[in-house]
């Protein structure tokens, strides 16, 4: 009797530790992300519930300007890397899927309404790959318009867009490319000329309705409605810097910040120390914010309360909180020398700065704009969580 109660006992703990184990490997992707190495070629796996890190994954290649998307349960990445390659990396087993070479240059991408096709936007040759989100099967390969040099445009500020489309940006072409990707492998695409000179970026409002594309050889943003475009590019913003001295330009700004809060979008201003505000139901200039240096990155955080921007050299050691009702700067921080990244978590209560030149992720609370956790990373760049799997356009 006393055998058969050990034994029972022994099995009884051998299938609790067992359940545990089980237990302990099963998780949910929500609080998950990646924060980009870009010297080392590799991605770190980081926890926002835990402010850990997790896994790195090497073997990723050239990730000196990279940027990733999520597959809609957000268990896989996808990282699009300068030297045209594109890695499906599994956060849960922690490794590389599948990874192919898909162009000569490349930076960045989108993955579609659906989930189930990934579109990376090409340099070298310019143009648009799409594949298959699951195999990463090429599906199309669509050569952008040419430029004045006769070669095919470059691609930049690729977004996916409502009902089975992407909107880009054709930087030498000085147009808009609307593809309809409803049927991947034979996709339609619309050219939208004169959007301005050197269209270099470009953001989907939340409501998927608007493509807002920043123009870098001018002042002015180009403006398309994606409910209606059939009406073309509308020029807003025209010569907003009209009798000012030009600055030289140390780094392109970016709009994939999804930088709209309250109504109101936050733009970062080629060559100027300047956020311009603009009222969205018009899309008329509202105010500016003068800020630290020429911004790069401004980012609203998700409950609209805030903005935060970094700064290209000489400023970027530097970033900058802003009121959203007051339309003032309240703090500067220095999280460390050359901020390349920041990234809000799901809700907004934290965010991650990645500083690339002391080889560290800061973590600051938005309330207190206090840090609250250090990480190590080698050179890190950018950083992307799971949480873009739910957003459009981002």
């Amino acid at each position: 009797m006393r055998r058969a109660s050990v034994r029972a006992a022994a099995a009884i703990a051998l299938a609790g530790a067992a359940v545990f184990a089980h237990a302990q490997a099963l998780r949910g992707t929500g609080d998950l992300g990646i924060v980009v190495e870009r010297a080392a070629g590799r991605v770190q796996v980081v926890d926002t519930t835990a402010r850990a890190s997790l896994a790195t994954i090497d073997g990723l290649g050239d990730l000196s300007h990279a940027s990733a998307v999520f597959s809609r349960d957000g268990r896989y990445a996808y990282v699009f890397g300068r030297d045209g390659g594109l890695t499906k990396v599994d956060l849960l087993a922690q490794r590389i899927e599948r990874r192919v070479i898909q162009a000569g240059n490349s930076i960045g991408g989108a993955i579609s309404q659906d989930g189930r096709v990934v579109a990376a936007q090409n340099y070298v040759p310019g143009g648009v790959k799409l594949f298959d989100a699951a195999t990463l099967e090429l599906l199309s390969d669509l050569r952008a318009p040419a430029g004045p040099d006769g070669k095919p445009s470059k691609v930049v500020g690729l977004a996916d867009a409502p009902g089975g489309r992407f909107v880009a940006a054709l930087f030498d072409a000085n147009a808009l490319w609307l593809i309809d990707a409803a049927d991947p492998r034979a996709p339609r695409t619309t050219a939208f000329a004169d959007a301005g000179r050197q269209p270099y970026d470009g953001l989907v409002t939340p409501d998927g309705r608007w493509y807002v594309a920043g123009l870098f050889g001018e002042d002015g943003v180009a403006l398309l409605d994606l409910w209606h475009p059939e009406r073309g590019v509308r020029r807003i913003l025209d010569r907003y810097g009209r009798g000012d001295e030009k600055l030289p330009v140390y780094k392109m700004p970016h709009l994939r910040g999804w930088a709209v809060a309250a109504g109101y979008a936050y733009l970062p201003a080629v060559g100027r120390h300047e956020v311009l505000v603009v009222d969205t139901r018009d899309w008329r200039e509202a105010a500016r914010v003068p800020v630290a240096g020429q911004p790069v990155f401004v980012i609203a955080r998700p409950d609209a309360r805030q903005v935060w921007v970094n700064f290209a050299f000489p400023d970027s050691g530097k970033v900058q909180v802003i009121d959203t009702e007051t339309r003032t700067v309240v703090r500067t921080l220095e999280p460390g020398r050359a901020v390349l990244h920041l990234e809000f978590t799901p809700r907004g209560e934290a965010v991650w700065i990645s500083a690339r030149d002391d080889h560290k992720v800061v973590v600051y609370d938005t309330a207190t704009l206090a840090p609250v956790a250090t990480l190590a990373a080698d050179s890190p760049s950018g950083i992307f969580f799971t949480a873009r799997a739910a957003r459009m356009g981002f």
